[in-house]
């Protein structure tokens, strides 16, 4: 089988993914990413997976757009795939979709809905987004909770619409080799709760930054570690009674801090009050650390609450203070519930196991096999 991999963001995801898929032997991939997202995971890449490198234009730049679109619809098709796998869309791509009719189309749906603040993603349309989905012969969602959603706003066959988990990203690992050292600045102080990825409303940071007081009192050496870029920070800097209790990283994050970032944490918190899935789960969970999560979205899927984590109720800074504290003062259950997740991804989520789950949709869209058989398949 041959697969035109499509991808205009989610560099990581999208390298990891590709490469799980191209580890069977039957599987021919070419993926398509542009260069700005692809070059920081290139080390990543498996050697058979094939790649076509772009240059992504500005949203408003139309005359470069399409010639983008243009030469990445001829080198697909050049490419002769049985089936073509789009991550999400894109504005202009999308536009192009029906110059691809005669392939199957499979969509992943990352977002039902585009989230509450997320300015970067509110550039596109929401019904750019729902083209695509339209277009599409199979979709593939990170969560039950996106599957429902899907199914509820856009009115498609259940059947056609496959829960799949987040490939695993993020590693002790950069730039192919081990990074085991932890810099001075990360190293000194008590324990760290960390927030980490890009800041929109939707995150509910601010609910964190209220918890820091309640967390600070009982836990008196404890810092907030805040790592990630998006709107406005200085809201949330107003906002914070004790300053000198975090520690801000308001930038694009590479590679190699992240690893720090993590390594460093005692429990990595995602306080959101809207979610579909979250990548960075998966990742606390690689390098074994416990999670504090909201019961919104797919979140409740990836924590087992008691287990690998604790759930509370979004927007209740006094509920997770109070799970952070737990963990916090028991840290031998905070190592257990890390373990816990790191072995939980390790099976669910790593890139031969999702890429074969993906490899069975793409059978499903090529050859329409029914929900049973593809049941029947992901049991083998």
């Amino acid at each position: 089988m041959k697969v035109a991999f499509v991808s205009f963001h989610f560099g990581e995801y999208s390298v990891r993914l590709a490469s799980g898929i191209a580890q069977d032997k039957d599987t021919s991939i070419l993926l398509f990413l542009p260069k700005r997202e692809a070059e920081p995971y290139l080390h990543l890449l498996g050697n058979s997976v094939g790649l076509r490198l772009f240059d992504l234009p500005r949203l408003r730049q139309p005359f470069k757009q399409i010639q983008m679109v243009t030469r990445l619809v001829r080198q697909v098709r050049g490419f002769n795939p049985d089936v073509i796998h789009l991550q999400a869309g894109h504005l202009w791509f999308n536009w192009a979709l029906p110059m691809l009719r005669d392939r199957p189309l499979v969509v992943t749906v990352h977002d039902a809905l585009i989230h509450l603040g997320d300015a970067e993603s509110r550039k596109t349309p929401q019904w750019i987004y729902d083209h695509a989905c339209y277009r599409a012969r199979e979709r593939i969602v990170h969560a039950p909770q996106v599957k429902d959603l899907l199914l509820q706003r856009l009115r498609i066959p259940s059947s056609t619409v496959h829960v799949i988990p987040h490939v695993l990203v993020g590693d002790n690992t950069v730039g192919g080799k081990a990074q085991d050292t932890v810099s001075e600045k990360l190293r000194d102080g008590g324990p760290q709760v960390l927030f980490f990825g890009r800041i929109w409303e939707y995150k509910g940071l601010e609910f964190l930054i209220r918890a820091e007081p309640l967390i600070t009192s009982r836990v008196p050496g404890a810092k907030i570690v805040i790592a990630g870029q998006g709107e406005d920070f200085d809201r949330y800097r107003r906002m914070m009674v004790h300053s000198e209790r975090f520690i801000v990283h308001n930038e694009i994050v590479s590679d190699e801090k992240r690893a720090e970032l993590f390594r460093r944490a005692s429990v990595v918190a995602l306080p959101y009050i809207e979610a579909s899935q979250s990548g960075v789960i998966p990742i606390a969970y690689r390098f074994g650390k416990p999670v504090v999560a909201t019961m919104v979205g797919g979140l409740p899927e990836m924590v087992d609450h008691g287990r690998t984590g604790y759930l509370v109720p979004p927007r209740d800074a006094n509920a997770l203070a109070e799970a952070i504290v737990l963990l916090l003062q028991n840290k031998g259950m905070a190592s257990q519930f890390g373990e816990n997740g790191r072995r939980k991804v390790n099976v669910e989520c790593a890139p031969e196991v999702v890429g074969h789950m993906t490899q069975m949709v793409y059978r499903q869209a090529v050859n329409g096999l029914s929900a049973n058989d593809m049941r029947r398949l992901l049991r083998k």
